[in-house]
């Protein structure tokens, strides 16, 4: 890994994880090996971004209002707060999607920084390249921001022992990551990425 390379880590918020309103089966699993990962970019002195669902109460996303999925992630609740285990660093960039109430902004290039710039914009303001992604959930927010990336130009690798799905239908997260390498997106696990950092 070079300086061209960031750590992506999408929506790890107690929503998502066991307990929360749309809670990813073992979705805190991820959590530890991610504090790896954060741990081997921080050494490298490497970016790290911190992705979040940001809805507002009201929202086409929500069963209430036409979309599919219960109300989670609500803009400055308890839910929307990333899991309290995730040992983000203080310089990680937090990237917030999903605030437009007439979108579903599954990928973290519909997000934007913390002054408002976006996801794109920022990757090309750092000279970021290579995205390794890891988070939640597999089938929907991970699949969405790795196809994006690559869609844009980016190498993308899926931090596979880091990712955990919904699986809405059974067998979702296994058709995601398959649409993901099909589309030329690379795999690797933390053990492989330390030996070969």
């Amino acid at each position: 890994m070079d300086k061209t390379a960031a750590l992506v880590i999408i929506d790890v918020q107690n929503d998502f994880c066991p307990g929360g309103s749309l809670p990813v089966p073992e979705g805190d699993k991820v959590v530890a090996v991610l504090n790896r990962y954060i741990e081997l970019f921080r050494a490298k002195e490497l970016v790290i971004f911190a992705s979040r669902d940001w809805h507002p109460a009201r929202t086409g996303h929500f069963k209430a209002y036409g979309g599919i999925w219960p109300p989670h992630c609500v803009q400055g609740s308890r839910g929307a707060q990333f899991h309290p285990d995730l040992q983000l660093p203080p310089q990680a960039i937090i990237i917030s999607k999903g605030m437009d109430p007439t979108k579903d902004d599954y990928s973290a290039f519909a997000g934007v920084s913390e002054q408002q710039i976006p996801f794109p914009e920022t990757l090309k303001i750092l000279g970021i390249r290579h995205l390794y992604v890891g988070g939640l959930a597999t089938d929907y927010c991970v699949k969405e921001t790795v196809l994006e990336g690559l869609r844009q130009g980016f190498s993308v690798t899926v931090l596979e022992d880091a990712v955990r799905g919904v699986d809405l239908n059974p067998g979702d997260s296994e058709k995601a990551m398959a649409e993901m390498t099909e589309l030329e997106a690379d795999t690797t696990n933390f053990t492989a990425l330390e030996q070969h950092r």
